[in-house]
């Protein structure tokens, strides 16, 4: 049987620029009517998931919350000194805050894990038909592969979420750990899924290895965009765009740079 090596030249990558280019070209495709029709499937996945996540875990949720408070000594302190200048109880609206601060991330990431499995295949046929006709399809059980990344990423982030939690009395880390936790999850699912369908298993490998700054710099940016809530309904399939955009591209590029010995 013969081997097969990709000896790849070293080309250096265009950074910014490149990662520029993915969002410019996300945002052309996204003005597509099949782009705008995928908006609703990870939208409205996750709006039924949130609905449902309120209604069933609201109350038990809520509940719980408020009797973990009442044994928070600094949370208690707190309290006690605003109602007794005059303000109000900030367990009336602590509470309230971490129940939603659990529920939605979570249909949040359902809908990411939606588009990840569902949204990114339509994303990838639609793309190679129209910008990347000449990168051909080279991996192998993409379906069963981005399923269970997505998963495993999805338990990860609700995980670490819930685990991190507390630190968010902490100011800074409010602002940074979703940031964080977004920006994990983005890249980690759909750098995978981006390239799981066209690349060969050691071009996966070249490509995240090669380009690992600028995948986590378009998780870092998509997380950043995610904290405004208007974003939440494109920015799913927007995502997808992005990392298709740039996986292609990448991949393109480093087929154009490899020898291949046998």
């Amino acid at each position: 049987m013969n081997q097969t090596n990709l000896a790849v030249r070293a080309v250096p990558a265009n950074g910014l620029a490149t990662v520029g280019l993915a969002f410019k070209r996300a945002l052309v495709s996204q003005c597509h009517p099949k782009m705008l029709l995928a908006l609703f499937l990870p939208f409205l996945i996750a709006l039924f998931g949130a609905i449902i996540l309120l209604w069933a875990f609201w109350e038990p949720l809520t509940s719980w919350l408020t009797l973990q408070a009442s044994e928070w000594g600094f949370i208690n302190q707190v309290d006690q000194w605003m109602l007794a200048i005059g303000l109000f109880s900030i367990k009336l609206y602590l509470v309230p805050l971490l129940a939603v601060g659990i529920l939605l991330p979570i249909s949040g990431i359902l809908g990411l894990v939606i588009a990840a499995v569902f949204v990114m295949p339509i994303v990838l046929r639609h793309l190679e038909k129209s910008e990347y006709q000449g990168v051909s399809r080279q991996g192998r059980y993409s379906t069963a592969v981005g399923a269970w990344n997505a998963v495993w990423v999805g338990c990860i982030f609700a995980i670490g979420w819930l685990l991190t939690m507390p630190l968010w009395l902490i100011p800074p880390f409010a602002v940074l750990l979703p940031i964080f936790w977004w920006a994990f999850a983005f890249t980690r699912m759909l750098r995978v899924d981006a390239t799981i369908e066209h690349a060969s298993t050691q071009e996966r490998r070249l490509l995240w290895r090669r380009h690992n700054r600028q995948w986590w710099l378009i998780g870092f940016i998509l997380a950043l965009i995610n904290l405004f809530p208007p974003a939440w309904l494109f920015l799913p399939v927007f995502s997808a765009l992005v990392f298709a955009h740039f996986g292609l591209e990448s991949l393109r590029q480093l087929r154009a740079q490899t020898v291949i010995d046998t």
